[in-house]
């Protein structure tokens, strides 16, 4: 395990994360759906829709980092 880890590769740890959750919730979404509850399955999409806008910035940041000096 290292000593240090850069930045660059805790963000991109914490990017992937949050992919995986965003993969979770939209299965407990479709869950939550098939018994009816169209409601709360409405009210996780709106907050999954924010997720997945945020991942492509934060995607882009770490393209940027990456290629810094």
């Amino acid at each position: 395990m290292p000593s240090e880890y850069s930045l660059p590769d805790v963000l991109d740890r914490m990017y992937h994360n949050q992919l995986a959750l965003e993969a979770a919730l939209m299965e407990l979404t479709l869950h939550v759906e098939a018994y009816g509850h169209t409601d709360i399955g409405n009210n996780v999409r709106g907050a999954l829709e924010a997720i997945g806008e945020n991942a492509g910035y934060i995607k882009q940041g770490l393209a940027r980092l990456s290629k810094a000096p």
